[in-house]
């Protein structure tokens, strides 16, 4: 049944004249959601039944929903029910909270919001994409970047944020002469950050925290580094903590394509083999669901089947 006062409150909580009027308005939202069956939701249970292998051939799909997100998370909805699809997440990164200027409360609403109108009941996975560390800023001062990072976090995980993806892989030092310092930063960055997220979750709430090892639009990752990152990582959480549930690496994409002379987006040259070889490490070695691929946006639709075949 559609909720035909939902579009008063959107405007209510995005267009409000004030600040109070527009937290009302998200109230507003959040407990008419609540009340219909709809709940923010970590999706550790899924990746740690990945990791089980108590489901192979499927795939999670996340979308980054940039502008127009009641609009674009209605037609999401939508889509969902009509196609009968599983789990899928609503992300988006630091980055384009800044850029598109949404705050994490405001993105979380919108997409509660959508579930209402389109009459959606059950779990709604939003996730915080790329938390990433900037190297010329960590550089400069580590405290700090390391405290963006954190405060960043916590504002997103009060907002309903349930997943958090690290990105440090940008603090990787290829320079180095072997593979663990070559890391080092990477995972150390990710471990005490990962340790930080679970002192702060929600009661009865497990954050799915993922990690990556491969800048997007680097060269491809290797199975050597998964298992230096994974190592490296395990050690400095240590026993009691739980650890990532995912990981991101590189395999041949690259964030909005290439783009060619005549406007057009290059084809991509996707490794599935290493797809595959990295995921059956991370599961059977790390305990880990699976990994990332990133970059999905500029696939071809003729792709997209190989992702479950590849479980990933």
């Amino acid at each position: 049944m559609i909720d035909k006062n939902i579009d008063a409150m959107v405007d209510k909580a995005m267009f409000g004249s004030s600040a109070e009027e527009k937290e009302a308005g998200q109230k507003e939202i959040r407990e008419t959601a609540s009340s219909k069956g709809i709940y923010l939701a970590s999706i550790q249970g899924i990746y740690e039944a990945a990791a089980a292998g108590k489901y192979t051939n499927k795939t999670v799909p996340a979308i980054n929903v940039r502008g127009l997100t009641y609009d674009v998370a209605r037609t999401i909805f939508r889509t969902a029910a009509k196609l009968n699809v599983g789990a899928f997440i609503f992300e988006l990164a630091r980055s384009e909270m800044v850029y598109t200027d949404q705050r994490a409360p405001e993105y979380v609403t919108a997409i509660l919001a959508a579930a209402v109108k389109e009459g959606y009941t059950g779990p709604v996975f939003v996730q915080g994409d790329h938390f990433q560390f900037n190297k010329k800023k960590y550089d400069a001062d580590k405290e700090a970047e390391i405290k963006t990072l954190y405060d960043g976090t916590t504002s997103a995980v009060k907002a309903g944020f349930l997943n958090i993806d690290i990105d440090s892989s940008t603090l990787v030092v290829l320079e180095r002469p072997n593979l663990n310092e070559q890391q080092k930063d990477n995972y150390t960055v990710a471990a005490n950050m990962t340790k930080f997220i679970r002192s702060m979750e929600p009661k009865g709430v497990t954050i799915s925290v993922g990690g990556e090892i491969g800048e997007v639009g680097k060269s491809n990752t290797t199975v050597e580094e998964l298992r230096a990152y994974m190592n490296g990582y395990n050690k400095l959480i240590g026993p009691g903590v739980k650890g990532i549930s995912k990981i991101s690496v590189q395999t041949g994409t690259t964030h909005g394509g290439v783009v060619l002379a005549d406007g057009s987006i290059a084809d991509v040259k996707l490794d599935f083999n290493t797809i595959k070889e990295l995921g059956k490490a991370a599961r059977e070695e790390f305990g880990v669901g699976g990994i990332v691929q990133h970059g999905a946006s500029t696939l071809p639709d003729s792709m997209f089947d190989l992702f479950p075949e590849a479980n990933t």
